[in-house]
């Protein structure tokens, strides 16, 4: 890295004084980044942000005086600040992770359980990863939807079956996104009716915290939502989201198609994998498959979402003006995957007529 490119300026916020310390050693280690200081709580934090305000804060969820998710809203309603959240790797956490993403946080880093050495081992790449690719979002892109809203969009849904749809159940939509894919896909599946075609999603999140992220969506849609267990049946109405440390495989017997939720090494840095998922899509189901790759950073998905396409599946990609990270879409563009563009707001109108298409 040159003199003249930019580091990008990091703020650890956390009680623990240990976790400040190996969080700001991993940092600093980085040719790309600095600590540009470090607070016990959001009080010492505000103090240190003014006159030098961060690229990118780390942010933990539970701290004496003021809870993270308290001072993140506080932050994106006064200057929206690419937030990484740290939690713990529990269900607990879990449910106060997906709150905290709902509230404008880009990205999840889990904190270590065990000591110094297995977090060094286990966590580091996690924590550089996560940074890097909340320094590159847009997060005024991120709009949860009001509980108006989404009220509203559920009620202009609201409709009995249509005779086209019924007779088109073999009809399977993939999705795949990361960075600023849980508000994304929030905003795509509340609007959606419960006749739609069956859903297989994979978002990039760490183990424990898709279950909580599934049972969330599954309290503001109309569809069911619901982790992926092995054997799951892909039908109308029903999307699965891959489990984090999971692949999620399509496949199909006679006229039905089913998940395999399989461990194994990542791919693309990343399991459960995009690209995992999409290949067997295009293997399993061909013409009879809509794909979509959404925000996210990185490449994953790029060359499945291409092998779908090649299988006579209709492919679209999300438009950069609507993305919070514009990497995984960019890439499925580049390399031929996606045949048409859509921006965030048109992709429910978009997957419930490809749900009627014979």
């Amino acid at each position: 890295m040159s003199h003249a490119e930019k580091k990008i300026r990091v703020l650890i916020v956390d009680d623990s004084a240990v976790v400040r310390q190996m969080l700001a050693a991993i940092v600093t280690e980085q040719a790309d980044m600095e600590v540009i200081g470090t607070a016990a709580d959001p009080y010492f934090a505000v103090e240190k942000m003014r006159g030098n305000w961060p690229d990118v804060i780390t942010l933990d969820v539970e701290m004496p005086r003021m809870d993270g998710i308290t001072f993140l809203r506080k932050i994106m309603g006064s200057r929206p600040t690419p937030v990484v959240i740290c939690s713990s790797l529990t269900e607990q956490g879990a449910e106060t992770t997906m709150e905290a993403l709902s509230a404008g946080a880009v990205a999840i880093f889990t904190k270590p359980q065990l000591g110094v050495k297995g977090f060094l081992q286990s966590s580091k790449q996690q924590l550089v990863e996560a940074i890097r690719s909340a320094a590159t979002s847009r997060v005024g892109n991120i709009r949860p939807l009001s509980a108006g809203h989404r009220t509203q969009l559920q009620n202009q849904q609201e409709r009995p079956a249509s005779a086209a749809l019924s007779k088109t159940t073999d009809k399977v939509i993939a999705i795949g996104t990361s960075t600023g894919g849980t508000i994304a896909l929030e905003r795509i599946l509340s609007p959606l009716p419960a006749d739609v075609a069956g859903l297989v999603i994979v978002q990039h999140m760490p183990e424990k915290f898709t279950a909580a992220f599934a049972q969330r969506l599954n309290g503001l849609c109309q569809i069911d939502v619901r982790e992926a267990c092995d054997g799951d049946r892909v039908r109308p109405g029903l999307a699965l989201i891959a489990p984090g440390g999971r692949h999620m495989t399509l496949s199909r017997s006679g006229a039905f198609y089913h998940v395999q939720v399989r461990a194994g090494p990542v791919v693309n840095r990343h399991c459960p994998s995009v690209d995992v998922l999409f290949r067997s899509v295009a293997r399993n189901a061909g013409r009879n498959a809509c794909g979509i790759i959404l925000t996210g950073m990185g490449d994953d998905g790029a060359r499945g979402l291409l092998a779908m396409r090649e299988a006579g599946a209709i492919t679209y990609a999300q438009g950069e003006a609507s993305c919070v990270v514009f990497g995984m879409p960019k890439e499925a563009i580049k390399h031929g995957g996606a045949e048409q563009v859509v921006e965030l707001d048109d992709v429910p109108d978009v997957l419930i007529r490809q749900s009627r298409t014979h």
